[in-house]
């Protein structure tokens, strides 16, 4: 798949991005390198390799990240926060409706 002049300036539009003629031809040349990536990436048999967590975990176990543990760390100010809040209700802001 590659990309021509036409559809950079229609996603740019889109983008309400505003490109000069030089900054068109960069953005398209980028863009095309990008897909010519997706493109080779497509082309590797992945056929029966499974998904990793993290990529280095696969060359070097030792470098794995390592995760915390998931406790608290900060007290909870829920009740000083709302406060001030105009309107709340069981521990949740209440704000007014938008969409009927």
């Amino acid at each position: 798949m590659s990309l021509d002049l036409s559809d950079v300036k229609r996603i740019a539009n889109l983008a309400r991005l505003e490109l000069s003629d030089a900054e068109t031809i960069t953005t398209l040349d980028k863009l095309n390198g990008i897909f010519s990536l997706v493109e080779q990436l497509k082309a590797v048999d992945t056929t029966g390799i499974t998904p990793l967590s993290h990529p280095i975990a696969a060359l070097m176990p030792e470098l794995a990240l390592r995760l915390r543990e998931d406790v608290v760390s900060e007290a909870n100010h829920r009740e000083e926060y709302q406060k001030v809040a105009p309107a709340t209700q069981d521990g949740l802001y209440l704000v007014p409706k938008v969409l009927e």
